[in-house]
C-alpha cells in the first residue's frame, strides 16, 4: 500500500485517523501497530514475518542491555549488543545484498570456467529502514540513553509505525522515547497541524516529481550510440529534481501523518539544494540518515578526534556504508565513495567553510549544485559504463540536440514544471517550507496552507483518481 493509493488515501488513513479520535487516548499505539502491521502486510506479504521476528528478538533483548547502578555486568551486555546488532546486520545482508555478492562469485568463476548459483531473493519493503531502527533501539539502551520498553505494543508502534516504516526518516530511538507513553490532549489540533504538511508531501509528489518522471525515464533509457549532450544534461536536471521532490513529499507526508497521530517525527530535508559546500549538502540531504552514521557509526570510530588521517578514514567508511545501504549496485557504491572523495577535499583543503561574501557564496552554491547532479547520475544509471558514458557526454558539449523519443517526452506542462520546480530550488535557503507550514501562523504560511490545501490538493487527488502516479523511488531502498 502506497500513500497515494487511493485505497490508502480514502479507506485506510481516514479509518486509522477516525480510530485515533474517537477511541480512548490510551489506545492510540494499540491502534498505531495493528494499523502499522496492516499496512506493511498489504505490500509484503509473507515478509511480514522477517519484521516481526526482528521485533521479537530486539524486544526481548531491550531489558536485558540497561545499565544497573554500577554497571557490574558490562561484558554480558556488550556480548549480548554484539549479537542482536550482528543479527540485525546478518538479516539485512542476507535479504539485500546476497543476490549481489553471489553473482560477483559467479562472475569470478565463470572466467575460471567455474559455476556458482546465483541467490535470487526478494527484498523485503522497508528493510533498510526497521534495521536502522532496531539497531537504534539497543545501542540507545545499552549506552543508558533511554529505557527498554516492556510494553510490546509501544514498541510495535515505534519500529512498525506506517508513516516512517518503508522509506523514513530514521527516528533514533532517543528522539522518540518520551512521545510513546504520552496521552494525547489536542487530536483535533494534531490533526489540523498535520494534514497541510501531508498536503503538501502529496502535492510535491503527483504534481512535480510524478510529472517528470516520463521525461527523465526517456533521458536515462536512451541508447548509449543515442545520447547527447542535451539529453544527458536534461536527464540529469530532471533526475535531481524529481528525486528531491519525491522523497522530500515523502518525507512531508511521512512527518504530516506522524503529526496526525500524536507524534512529532524529526526533519529530513532543509533545501539542501542551496547548500554552499558537499559538507552542509549532507546537513540538509536525508538529515535522519546522517544523523544515523554519525551517532552509531562516524562518531563510535572516533569522528574527527584522532587526527586528519583517521577523520578521513571514518569519512570513507561511513560514505562506503551510505551508497551501499541505497542499493547492492556498484552504482551505489561509486555515488558514496564520490560524496565521501568530496568530502575529503572540502575538509582537507578548508572549503567545508561557508564564504563571506555574497559573490563567493553563490558562486560556491552553483558548484556544489552542479557536483551533487553529476553524482545523482551515478544513483540513477542502471549500470556503472551507463553512468560514465552519460557524464562523458555531459562534459563534452555537441549540437546534436534531443532523439524523437526524448522530444516527444518533453511536453510543455512537463517542461513548465521542471522550470518551475528549478525555479523553487534557487530560493533563499530559508525558511524551510515544510516546519513553516505546519508551524507557523504568519501570513505567508497561512496564505501557503490556503493553496496548499484548496488548488493543489484538489489536482493531486485528480491525478491519483486518474492513475497517473507512480511509486516512490525510496521504496526500492
Amino acid at each position: 500500500m502506497s500513500f497515494i493509493s487511493p485505497l490508502f488515501l480514502w479507506y485506510f488513513m481516514p479509518a486509522v485517523l477516525l480510530a485515533v479520535l474517537v477511541c480512548p487516548r490510551g489506545w492510540r499505539n494499540g491502534i498505531v501497530a495493528v494499523g502499522s502491521l496492516i499496512f506493511y502486510a498489504t505490500g509484503a506479504g509473507p515478509y511480514t514475518l522477517v519484521l516481526l521476528g526482528c521485533m521479537v528478538v530486539n524486544f526481548f533483548a531491550g531489558p536485558a542491555l540497561e545499565p544497573n547502578a554500577w554497571d557490574l555486568q558490562n561484558k554480558r551486555r556488550k556480548r549480548l549488543l554484539l549479537g542482536v546488532i550482528g543479527l540485525n546486520v546478518g538479516m539485512l545482508l542476507i535479504w539485500k545484498y546476497a543476490g549481489f555478492a553471489t553473482q560477483q562469485i559467479a562472475a569470478v568463476t565463470h572466467w575460471f570456467g567455474g559455476g556458482f548459483p546465483v541467490a535470487d531473493l526478494v527484498i523485503p519493503i522497508g528493510i533498510s529502514f526497521y534495521t536502522f531502527h532496531h539497531i537504534s533501539y539497543v545501542v540507545d539502551i545499552y549506552r543508558g540513553e533511554r529505557r527498554a520498553l516492556r510494553d510490546p505494543v509501544s514498541f510495535a508502534a515505534y519500529i512498525a509505525m506506517f508513516p516512517q516504516l518503508v522509506a523514513g526518516p530514521i527516528v533514533r530511538y532517543r528522539e522518540i522515547a518520551d512521545q510513546l507513553p504520552q496521552q494525547r490532549s489536542h487530536r483535533l489540533d494534531d490533526i489540523a497541524a498535520g494534514f497541510p504538511r501531508f498536503a503538501l508531501g502529496l502535492c510535491k509528489k503527483t504534481i512535480i516529481a510524478d510529472s517528470l518522471s516520463p521525461m527523465v525515464d526517456a533521458c536515462f533509457n536512451t541508447p548509449p550510440d543515442q545520447m547527447t549532450f542535451a539529453i544527458a544534461w536534461l536527464g540529469a536536471i530532471g533526475y535531481t529534481l524529481q528525486l528531491f521532490f519525491d522523497f522530500s513529499g515523502y518525507s512531508d507526508m511521512a512527518i504530516g501523518l506522524g503529526r496526525m497521530l500524536g507524534f512529532r517525527l524529526p526533519e529530513n530535508f532543509a533545501r539542501p539544494y542551496s547548500s554552499v559546500t558537499i559538507t552542509e549538502f549532507w546537513r540538509r540531504w536525508h538529515m535522519s540518515l546522517s544523523r544515523w552514521f554519525r551517532d552509531y557509526v562516524y562518531i563510535p570510530l572516533g569522528g574527527n578526534r584522532t587526527g586528519a588521517g583517521h577523520t578521513y578514514r571514518n569519512l570513507c567508511i561511513v560514505f562506503v556504508l551510505t551508497g551501499f545501504w541505497h542499493g547492492a549496485q556498484w552504482t551505489f557504491l561509486i555515488w558514496g565513495i564520490y560524496h565521501g572523495a568530496l568530502l575529503i577535499v572540502e575538509r582537507a583543503f578548508g572549503y567545508d567553510v561557508t564564504p563571506k561574501s555574497q559573490a563567493a557564496r553563490i558562486g560556491r552554491r552553483a558548484l556544489t549544485l552542479v557536483l551533487v547532479v553529476f553524482g545523482w547520475v551515478f544513483f540513477r544509471a542502471k549500470d556503472l559504463p551507463h553512468a560514465l558514458g552519460m557524464i562523458g557526454h555531459m562534459v563534452l558539449p555537441d549540437f546534436t540536440g534531443l532523439t524523437d523519443v526524448v522530444e516527444s517526452a518533453v511536453t510543455n506542462q512537463r517542461l513548465l514544471i521542471l522550470l518551475c520546480a528549478l525555479a523553487i530550488v534557487f530560493l533563499p535557503a530559508h525558511p524551510v517550507t515544510g516546519p513553516l507550514l505546519e508551524s507557523s501562523r504568519s501570513r505567508p504560511a497561512t496564505a501557503l496552507r490556503i493553496g496548499v490545501m484548496t488548488v493543489g490538493l484538489v489536482y493531486a487527488a485528480i491525478l491519483i483518481a486518474t492513475g497517473t502516479f507512480s511509486p516512490f523511488l525510496y521504496y526500492q531502498f
